[in-house]
């Protein structure tokens, strides 16, 4: 690919991250193809459609697409390396945020079938939610900071007033947005014949 011709940000034509999704590229995509068609009466640019559309049908070829990112990183100095670091450590966060859901939510289970007698060992956590000792330290230590869990008389863990008001307020933010998500999904805004221009790029 890297014959002597001119570099090409194609990442910059479509207006992306160098390490977005192929779904996020074929979103950008759409977008500029359909703003810049030469058939919209508006915003028509059939040199940037063009553009746009060879960007796009080099970059959503997995091969050919590992292979510009290679020259990219060459022409750039852009280091994918890095930020799939980065990436790597934003997963973990999310994964935190998972596992403590996962334990109110063990909790408030267990709360609300034996109020009585509301608090779960250390044992019965790590082997129903399948988690480490050394993590169970980490989400034990936050979710007693927040106030969320606290220790019974007889040392186990049990979810607070707190807690039980956390787990109910992300269950109806829950709700609330698979709400919003099926009533877009049932209403699309149809494309019409000008405007499916993927058929163009082969």
């Amino acid at each position: 690919m890297d014959d002597g011709q001119p570099f090409i940000d194609y990442y910059g034509v479509l207006k992306v991250d160098p390490q977005c999704s192929a779904r996020a590229l074929e979103m950008a995509y759409r977008y500029l193809a359909k703003m810049y068609h030469p058939d919209h009466p508006e915003t028509a640019d059939p040199q940037r459609f063009t553009s746009i559309t060879e960007a796009y049908s080099l970059l959503r070829k997995p091969e050919k697409r590992s292979r510009y990112d290679a020259l990219y990183a060459r022409r750039t100095g852009y280091s994918f390396a890095q930020r799939t670091a980065r990436r790597a450590e934003t997963m973990a966060a999310v994964n935190d945020a998972s596992m403590h859901a996962n334990i109110l939510l063990y909790l408030y289970r267990r709360r609300r079938e034996c109020a009585r007698s509301p608090g779960v060992g250390t044992y019965d956590i790590l082997r129903n939610l399948e988690c480490s000792d050394e993590s169970f330290e980490f989400h034990a230590w936050y979710l007693r900071k927040k106030g969320f869990i606290e220790h019974t008389e007889d040392g186990q863990y049990a979810i607070t007033v707190d807690g039980v008001d956390h787990v109910i307020a992300a269950a109806e933010a829950a709700e609330k947005t698979l709400r919003i998500t099926q009533w877009e999904d049932a209403e699309p805004e149809p494309w019409t014949e000008r405007e499916l221009v993927t058929d163009t790029v082969q």
